[in-house]
């Protein structure tokens, strides 16, 4: 594929003094500072080609397997490649914080599953985030369509713009976020190819970004590769290490069954959250600094709950949870295994028949085992793929 190289120039002043006479406008010299590279054909983003298994429910099963009815993209935002290709750009764009140090890609970083590897991110002037980035992976793959742990964004057109304005992450107005695009020589053109007209704005911007973000969809994992040779996802996988099998039995079954119940919130082959809303799932027995969507929503039901995030590439996205407080899956696993809290708020899923915190009491060779398939959904794919990379290379 051939490369078209986009040559971003900046003007340095310097007064020339000489014996011929100069005006002011020819003392700037044009000196190359970057190259950004993108490919002569766009990169297809719109051809998901996914497997069967993702679209196809599996019968006499109590949740459903497929990610039908899940999709969040709006009528008026469709995936295109020119539109993918701008918001690729902008996503890796460093000159859209306070202090061009920062971008999207600075905090969820694509050789970490799109999440990043520090407990709490890294601002633009040396400031910590809130909370631990959250995976973009499948984030086009969640039915109530609400976006951030604790769902504050409606839709991800809203929640894309949202760390540029924020005073620790990138410290910017949306008026200087559009400002600093006009300034780019690159984006005329970039936006022209995506919407029709070189108009660049806040809504485009928004739009843009959402479409890149959608297309990170993983399905190539050992995972896929294994559920293409079966009939459902509880039969044994040719492809898998007895091990991962007995993993994978775990995470399925139920708990009355020796399983973990794990697919109860971990939905579709997908792996995201098919139930509408976000939950707790008993990290505290209450909720003080941080009450997760109780300061979104007025109800005091909400307080202590966070959105579920994908588990697909999940061996890569450490450390985990909303607080990034488990640095390890054996860390994870032990906590559904033993730690769950009798929070006020915990997900009935997570109790017993008394409302008790359930107890798995799984041996160490069952929780190594459950470690071993979660490992499985790693779709090395997502993270050596040219089209989700940086592009200011």
């Amino acid at each position: 594929m051939g490369t078209k190289k986009i040559m971003v120039y900046t003007k340095l002043f310097a007064l020339v003094f000489s014996m011929t006479s100069c005006s002011k406008e020819d003392s700037y010299d044009s000196i190359p500072t970057n190259e950004l590279n993108l490919p002569e054909t766009p990169y297809d983003y719109t051809s998901l080609n996914l497997p069967s298994h993702f679209t196809t429910n599996v019968p006499g099963q109590p949740l459903p397997t497929s990610i039908n009815g899940t999709d969040n993209t709006p009528l008026d935002n469709p995936i295109t490649n020119a539109g993918a290709t701008l918001g690729r750009v902008l996503f890796y764009d460093k000159k859209l914080s306070a202090n061009g140090t920062i971008s999207c890609a600075s905090c969820h970083k694509q050789e970490k599953g799109f999440s990043d590897d520090a407990i709490l991110s890294i601002g633009f002037d040396g400031g910590l985030t809130g909370r631990h980035s959250m995976t973009l992976i499948n984030a086009r793959f969640y039915q109530r369509g609400r976006f951030f742990w604790d769902e504050r964004a409606s839709t991800l057109e809203e929640q894309v713009l949202m760390p540029f304005q924020d005073p620790v992450e990138m410290g910017m107005t949306l008026d200087e976020v559009v400002t600093k695009v006009q300034q780019q020589s690159y984006y005329p053109e970039l936006f022209q190819n995506a919407f029709g007209t070189d108009e660049i704005n806040s809504d485009r911007i928004s739009k843009a970004l959402a479409q890149f973000v959608r297309s990170i969809v993983s399905y190539s994992s050992k995972y896929d590769l294994g559920r293409a040779m079966v009939t459902s996802p509880g039969a044994n996988f040719p492809n898998f290490t007895t091990e991962e099998n007995t993993g994978k039995n775990i995470f399925f079954q139920t708990i009355p069954n020796g399983g973990g119940a794990c697919f109860g919130c971990h939905t579709t082959e997908a792996f995201i959250s098919a139930n509408p809303g976000p939950q707790n799932n008993g990290l505290d027995a209450f909720s003080s600094t941080d009450l997760g969507a109780g300061n979104v929503f007025a109800n005091p039901i909400f307080v202590g709950r966070f959105k579920t995030s994908t588990l697909r590439n999940i061996e890569l996205t450490a450390p985990y949870m909303h607080d990034g407080r488990f640095a390890t899956l054996e860390e994870v696993v032990e906590h559904y295994n033993s730690g769950i809290q009798a929070h006020p708020t915990l997900s009935p899923a997570l109790t017993d028949a008394n409302g008790n915190p359930i107890q798995l009491n799984l041996t160490e060779t069952q929780k190594s085992a459950l470690v071993a398939f979660l490992k499985t959904l790693t779709d090395d794919s997502l993270s050596s793929e040219v089209k989700w990379s940086n592009p200011f290379r």
